[in-house]
């Protein structure tokens, strides 16, 4: 059984200062994807993380304090390949490949498109380019695992008032869309697989007392390829572990 957590930490040393590294040496995960760190390496309390058994690998992005993703795992991969290639992805810090065996685990961080209509444009460009970058890589890795924050609530189930949101970037029509074509095209959605009809949801505004009242989204997500599926044996938002406007999110498979 291998339990792989992915968990937007809004700042890894903002999360650090919550007692972060406490909660991970209580629960030892084996695989722990991290995204919006906003933090170098050399920011952070590496020989703490590595004392908890973690290799630990970065994808950081140019600008400081922004964006950046980090897998933490306790079995070395096997490969790490660092972004997709695309360069104005890449120099964001959005994609960290660790390949394991003959299965590979994606650590995700989708752009966010609620600062305005140009990084909207942009996140839908990303999210058409990401769909046929990973398609080509399943060509040569046939057995992903693709966790992370993807900034986007599928289906009324994941979001806690669709109807005044229909219009709101991470619920529009167009994103909705391209998650069902994702799900369509050989991928599997781990926590609707394992709870078709349950709501729980990992991201709350800071705003309303928004977490206290669970007026929430669900964007974080675990897909895997369809390939996997029945190695699935649970997948949940651990609501009750707060270090960010995030919750984690943790799958349990069979590999």
């Amino acid at each position: 059984m291998v339990n792989i957590i992915s968990y937007n930490v809004n700042g890894i040393r903002s999360a650090i200062n919550k007692s972060f590294l406490d909660w991970l040496q209580s629960e030892q995960f084996d695989i722990v994807c991290l995204q919006e760190t906003k933090a170098r390496p050399e920011d952070v309390p590496l020989l703490e993380i590595e004392s908890l058994g973690y290799w630990h690998y970065w994808h950081s992005a140019e600008k400081k304090g922004y964006s950046g993703v980090a897998t933490l795992t306790k079995r070395e991969p096997d490969q790490v390949v660092t972004g997709c290639g695309i360069e104005k992805y890449d120099k964001e810090g959005r994609i960290l490949r660790t390949d394991f065996g003959e299965w590979s685990v994606l650590n995700c961080y989708f752009p966010s498109g609620t600062t305005g209509d140009e990084r909207q444009a942009f996140k839908m460009e990303f999210l058409d380019d990401f769909f046929k970058w990973v398609e080509e890589l399943r060509k040569e890795r046939p057995k992903l695992i693709i966790v992370g924050d993807y900034n986007i609530a599928h289906t009324e189930l994941d979001i806690h008032n669709p109807k005044s949101n229909k219009n709101t970037s991470g619920f529009l029509p167009e994103e909705r869309a391209w998650m069902t074509k994702w799900f369509d095209h050989g991928f599997t959605d781990a926590f609707r697989y394992k709870h078709p009809a349950l709501e729980e949801y990992s991201w709350w505004s800071f705003r309303a007392n928004a977490r206290q009242n669970n007026k929430g989204w669900r964007i974080d997500y675990q897909s895997v390829t369809n390939n996997m599926a029945d190695c699935i044996t649970d997948a949940r938002q651990l609501t009750s572990v707060v270090h960010s406007d995030h919750c984690p999110v943790l799958m349990q498979i069979n590999l």
